[in-house]
């Protein structure tokens, strides 16, 4: 089992990489296979480790499927155990998703609470209150979601914006007796894949892409699944992009969604890098002199918290200060202690960060403690001089696919490497 990272200086890159489907697409697009009755197929499939993780948990639930270069075939009508088990849930926080397809399902089942990136309480208390809105009982036992019930159509209003908990309402609606009204949903472009796929696949879905979502439930009658694509991966592209960034390289994506990434794109034009985009390609260029960027994080279409860190590495070779504020989660700053034992200069306050740049970094061991902090240690790792190893690298391989060959391929030193014995 490979341990760590090992990154040599590469100060410089170019080429083109591909970008892989989203893995925030694909996971409620393989939880939302539980409503059909078909055999569904799933094309721009991410092989990474959540997508496998939620894959085994729908295969001990009693699903078949077949996942090869990027296609994913699975058959839930033989569904018949409805307890997702904590040995699978704990790994993965999104295992959640399979919450409201399996209720408005069976009626009843049983879900471990979720584990995952230790960023902060993401509470599934608003997916609980919306259930319980549409008709379900609810217990918490021994660690386990028990709900039981038959749905029905509701107004529901989420006090605060939440993908996965949007995501698990409108698969919960579709199959729900009436009409249920989501106000305050999530926007993201994720959220939208799922709702065109289920309206594909003849759901009667009023509202994509807004906040006031309206669903027309089936009153039971499974759907008849249409073939779906995922779309590429937004923070995927950004990362690449802040590869580009960071070492002050041409690099060119394909693949890729510009509008889904508009915040982001903003703000590496407001650091002085020149974007390009054209049909399903952007390219950055570099800038003359990198500045200083502020950035608050927001709910989509804002610039989005799974970008803040790889941008706080950008910044420690600005020139002046960068402001980064966290709104959506605490403890999402895990990484600044970890870019610090590079060199980097970063003072915070409370969900604030000051970074003062322009800072040589210089290598070293760190921790990744997250998905999103992994990538930034990559990023940085990139220009420190030395050697620098990122441990816990398995949050990297459950978000990116392919990392290493891609960045190889744009001409970063990097391997895989083993903790020596004790």
């Amino acid at each position: 089992m490979y341990k760590y990272l090992h990154i040599y200086h590469s100060p410089k890159l170019s080429g083109e990489v591909k970008i892989s489907g989203a893995k925030n697409a694909a996971l409620p697009l393989i939880a939302s296979t539980i409503l059909a009755k078909n055999e569904a197929l799933l094309s721009n499939v991410p092989n990474v480790a959540d997508v496998n993780t939620l894959l085994k948990l729908l295969s001990n639930l009693g699903a078949e499927f077949e996942f090869k270069k990027n296609i994913l075939k699975i058959d839930t009508s033989n569904i018949n155990n409805t307890t997702a088990v904590y040995e699978i849930v704990k790994t993965m926080r999104a295992s959640i998703l399979v919450l409201g397809p399996l209720l408005a399902r069976f009626h009843e089942c049983k879900v471990s609470l979720p584990g995952g990136c230790a960023i902060g309480t993401r509470p599934v208390d608003l997916h609980l209150k919306a259930l319980k809105e549409m008709g379900a009982s609810i217990a918490i036992e021994g660690g386990y979601i028990h709900a039981k019930g038959k749905l029905k159509g509701a107004d529901i209003i989420f006090d605060k914006v939440t993908v996965t908990g949007t995501e698990n309402i409108i698969m919960a609606a579709a199959l729900a007796k009436g009409t249920t009204r989501i106000i305050n949903a999530a926007k993201e472009p994720e959220v939208v894949n799922l709702c065109e796929a289920l309206k594909n696949s003849g759901v009667e879905i009023e509202g994509i892409g807004s906040d006031e979502i309206v669903i027309k439930g089936s009153d039971g009658e499974l759907i008849d699944f249409k073939a779906t694509s995922i779309i590429p991966d937004r923070i995927e592209a950004g990362t690449y992009l802040a590869a580009g960034a960071i070492t002050n390289s041409e690099i060119t994506l394909t693949n890729v969604e510009s509008n889904h990434l508009e915040s982001v794109l903003l703000k590496f034009k407001s650091m002085g890098f020149e974007i390009k985009t054209q049909n399903n390609q952007i390219t950055i260029l570099p800038a003359k002199e990198i500045k200083p960027v502020n950035i608050l994080t927001a709910e989509y279409p804002g610039f989005p918290t799974d970008m803040q860190a790889q941008f706080m590495a950008i910044a420690t070779q600005a020139n002046g200060v960068s402001t980064i504020e966290e709104r959506l989660f605490e403890n999402r700053f895990m990484h600044v202690q970890e870019l610090k034992r590079l060199g980097a200069n970063i003072k915070t306050n409370g969900k604030t960060a000051n970074v003062y740049g322009p800072t040589p970094l210089t290598g070293a061991d760190v921790m990744a403690t997250d998905l999103r902090a992994s990538s930034a240690l990559v990023l940085a790792g990139l220009i420190a001089k030395g050697e620098t190893k990122v441990h816990r690298i398995y949050h990297l391989f459950r978000g990116y696919e392919n990392l290493i060959e891609k960045f190889k391929n744009l001409g970063a030193k990097m391997k895989l490497g083993l903790e020596p014995l004790p």
